[in-house]
């Protein structure tokens, strides 16, 4: 699965763009909201036609693709949690569209027209827009509804004339092009578009790996993927390198199989070849090697791992060479790349594991950008080797234990790889390595780099001990990275070994944060050591560790009710509701004055009243009856009779209380009465006696 794109290197929606798909979200619920000729929708048009104009100056034209919960314009996913353009996207797809495009020129009528149609409630009458039989889709001069469609690509097809020089057109055109391919990608995906939280590379690239077995999804995406090619090699500029950057990011994530999957295309060699010379001839290097491996497979064809290596190699140096060297490189590549072309196969001499460490070896010695990063590189691949001949002839000695501790500081990835595969002579050897890389030192190390080596760590988690855990909870309670931490927790709750001891030991921790998460690890672990009290944290003066301690103390059955009436004198409302859903079955008498004075109060949020009514219905003190009558009574009518309050879910709740526990109250009779006379259903409902 392809990795996500850290934090820091998303892009962030310019505000000018978010202001415009706001107002336009605004101004379409408003034609839907009022007919026809209402004063509010004439000024909300002419502002949106005032915003796309001042947009419009910099730009050839206003293009966005349309997902199910978001959408995506300039390359950027809008936040599909954000409510008002969340919804926006949602009434566009459901008109089945992929993309609206706004030309230079626009005006309020014909904004104004469009909002009406789109307001418009696809029934009986009239389907969604986007199934239109072709030519029947509603036109405007100035702005265009695109259908989410496989076989059409018009979003990049509507070049507007422009009298503004070819780098802005071309800038434009790539622009176009990256958000028609995220349309493609993410709104042909149903299952994507419910988490995909941007359309950064990675993303798009979840998408289209998870996308399997329609032909006419595959040659959309690989039609948008061979105009990106052709745009990179005819043009130039700094947004083309910013669209060649995020192309070669959605290369690199896509699975192999996948790419193979795209250039198969029911067997369209004539297609394959042209995208891979478009690649050759455009996209960044280390595309070009994964395109020509993936399309070599599609072709049934088979590339030695030899010279697989020295296209990679050969990468390397074009990327990160020095000046000289990155032109030359690169031409290599481009050459080597257009002559394989023609079908030369060689099978691979090597065995398949030491094929794969020699390919390691050959993408990440490269030339650096000094010859300090070079050395280093140098020494880091040496033990490597090192390392791999000792397990290979089981020898030993200081220059292997040197060269083994070189290599679990700089590549711990690359010792896990030697290990997955070894000569069967060479047990021992290999064990001896295992060993040193499950030495907690070696643990400590893994864990204290940002962003955590999660895959490393699931890998070994199942062969830790308990001084391997010690590790993790220092981890945990040292990291300053909250998705650390999270991370953490999840893996260390996994574990069937007692750490319970450990965890406790760490309890005495004065940050909150620590003392909260050693607490929900007991809870999620739920084994509580022996003689284990929560009682001094359920005091703790923040609420977040108050809660989870109660939380664990609920657990341990001779604290139960220590726990609740902890719960209910908090004054956090979270807390309070653990200790009133611990009442839900049974309410003991010396809580019932509590839960009532909870129910009764006016001032308490509903849903915490609604909690309490229904743990008195479970008991017998007068107090209790007196509460849940108070909250059903609704004083007298105009004639002086008893009537009931009106109906709440508080009130439906302490009328279902006295029908489950007061039935034979003759107080509480009256009241059931009443209600199962009323008019509401669901005061009916609820005072009538449960079904056992």
């Amino acid at each position: 699965m392809a990795e996500a794109v850290p934090k820091s290197d998303r892009v962030v929606l310019a505000r000018d763009l978010s202001e415009f798909l706001v107002e336009l979200s605004i101004a379409l619920h408003k034609h839907a909201m009022y007919p026809p000729g209402h004063p509010s929708l004439g000024p909300a048009a002419e502002r949106l036609a005032a915003r796309a104009e001042r947009l419009l100056e910099g730009r050839p034209t206003i293009a966005f693709g349309v997902a199910r919960y978001q959408l995506i314009i300039d390359g950027v996913a809008t936040d599909p949690n954000q409510p008002v353009l969340r919804r926006l996207a949602e009434d566009l797809h459901r008109h089945h569209l992929g993309a609206i495009s706004i030309l230079p020129g626009i005006e309020a009528d014909e904004i104004a027209s469009a909002l009406h149609t789109l307001a418009e409630e696809h029934d009986a009458g009239r389907g969604p827009l986007g199934l239109a039989p072709p030519g029947q889709l509603p036109d405007w001069p100035h702005l265009r509804l695109h259908p989410l469609t496989f076989d059409r690509l018009e979003i990049v097809s509507d070049e507007p004339s422009s009298s503004k020089s070819d780098g802005g057109n071309a800038a434009g055109r790539a622009a176009h092009l990256w958000v028609g391919l995220a349309s493609a990608a993410m709104a042909a995906d149903a299952s994507q578009q419910a988490q995909a939280a941007s359309a950064e590379p990675a993303v798009l690239a979840k998408a289209i790996d998870e996308h399997r077995g329609t032909a006419a999804y595959d040659q959309v995406i690989v039609g948008y993927l061979l105009q990106i090619a052709e745009e990179l090699r005819s043009a130039s500029g700094a947004d083309l390198g910013a669209l060649r950057r995020r192309t070669a990011r959605l290369i690199a994530a896509l699975r192999p199989e996948t790419l193979q999957r795209l250039l198969a295309m029911g067997g369209n060699v004539t297609q394959r070849r042209t995208f891979v010379l478009g690649a050759t001839s455009g996209m960044a290097v280390d595309s070009v090697v994964k395109i020509i491996q993936a399309a070599a497979d599609a072709s049934g064809q088979v590339i030695s791992n030899g010279l697989v290596r020295m296209l990679s190699k050969l990468a390397t140096h074009a990327e990160f060479g020095g000046e000289h060297a990155r032109p030359l490189a690169d031409g290599a590549l481009r050459e080597q790349v257009d002559r394989l072309l023609s079908g030369w196969q060689l099978d691979d001499p090597n065995p398949e594991a030491y094929g794969k460490v020699l390919h390691h070896l050959a993408t990440t010695s490269g030339i650096g950008a000094n010859a300090k990063w070079s050395k280093r590189l140098e020494h880091e691949n040496d033990a490597l080797r090192i390392v791999q001949m000792s397990i290979e002839v089981e020898g030993s000695g200081p220059l292997v234990e040197r060269a083994i501790e070189r290599a679990l500081e700089t590549d711990i990835r690359g010792v896990r790889a030697l290990l997955s595969s070894f000569p069967a002579e060479s047990v021992a050897a290999a064990e001896a390595v295992r060993s040193r890389l499950l030495d907690p030192r070696t643990i400590a190390r893994l864990v204290e780099h940002e962003p955590l080596d999660a895959d490393s760590l699931d890998e070994l988690l199942p062969l830790l001990s308990i001084d391997g855990y010690s590790v993790l909870l220092d981890a945990l309670a040292a990291s300053p990275s909250r998705t650390t931490r999270r991370k953490l927790l999840d893996r260390i709750a996994q574990t069937d070994l007692d750490i319970g001891p450990l965890i406790v030991a760490r309890l005495d921790d004065e940050r909150w944060y620590v003392q909260r998460n050693m607490l929900l690890l007991l809870e999620r672990l739920q084994r509580v050591p022996p003689q284990f009290s929560a009682s001094a944290w359920t005091q703790h003066p923040d609420d977040r560790v108050r809660h989870q301690a109660i939380r664990v103390q609920l657990t341990i059955p001779e604290e139960r009710e220590l726990a609740v009436a902890a719960a209910l004198e908090d004054t956090d409302g979270r807390t309070v509701r653990l200790g009133l859903l611990a009442l839900q079955e049974q309410c003991a008498p010396w809580f019932a004055p509590r839960v009532a004075l909870i129910g009764a109060n006016p001032h308490a949020a509903e849903e915490l009243r609604v909690h309490a009514v229904r743990a008195l219905g479970h008991s017998r003190e007068p107090v209790a009856l007196d509460t849940l009558l108070r909250v059903v009574d609704g004083g007298r009518s105009v004639l002086g009779k008893p009537k009931l309050a009106a109906r709440t879910p508080l009130v439906v709740a302490a009328l279902r209380a006295l029908a489950v526990g007061w039935r034979s109250d003759s107080r509480a009779r009256d009241m059931l009465s009443l209600a199962l006379a009323s008019s509401d259903a669901d005061l009916r409902q609820a005072a009538q006696v449960p079904r056992q």
